[in-house]
């Protein structure tokens, strides 16, 4: 089972292998789900989200089987993100409230297994360092009907983030943010 089978607790250490699916090793043999490139694929949470912070959506490529492997090193990268709207009273947080995240399996993606990681990114206590919250939870797919795309950039968890990045440590009440910067690396819409 996984380190948060019993617990809805996030991680908090950017710096931990738990960044990467919040895993250890399993009692259970978790499925692969079959999916087509350009479908659309959802998440669901057991509780709706209920703090401010961005949805991600990374993937990594398996060398062959995605059963068993844990995605290290830089072999990741994201497919989508929802990050928040901003006007002159604050930021306002599409993923608020909700109990699933829909995202496309870009078109171009080249068939096989890979894992794919969702998270959401609690930010109501990230003004000071270790703050942010990350529930985060992955799966495995095999990807059919793909094409031949390149996905880039690729980045590792841990690593891909930072402590002190701007989407990671900031305050989102005061001063009121006029700007934010996504976590990670630029989406691949492949």
């Amino acid at each position: 089972m996984t380190n948060n089978h019993y617990s809805n607790g996030p991680v908090t250490d950017v710096t931990s292998s738990d960044i990467r699916c919040y895993t250890s090793e399993t009692n259970a043999a978790a499925t692969t789900a079959n999916v087509t490139a350009g479908s659309t694929v959802g998440f669901t949470a057991v509780t709706s989200i209920t703090h401010p912070g961005p949805a991600l959506v990374y993937m990594a490529k398996a060398p062959s089987q995605a059963a068993g492997w844990d995605g290290s090193g830089a072999v990741w990268f994201k497919i989508f993100e929802m990050p928040p709207n901003l006007s002159a009273s604050g930021m306002t947080w599409p993923s608020s409230n909700l109990t699933q995240i829909n995202f496309t399996i870009p078109k171009s993606l080249p068939s096989g297994q890979y894992l794919i990681r969702v998270e959401h990114i609690a930010l109501h206590s990230a003004g000071s360092s270790g703050g942010a919250q990350f529930y985060l939870s992955c799966g495995q797919v095999n990807v059919a009907n793909g094409g031949s795309g390149s996905p880039s950039p690729l980045v590792s968890f841990p690593g891909a983030y930072k402590p002190t990045d701007p989407g990671i440590l900031i305050n989102i009440y005061y001063p009121v943010p006029t700007s934010y910067t996504m976590p990670g690396p630029a989406v691949w819409h492949g």
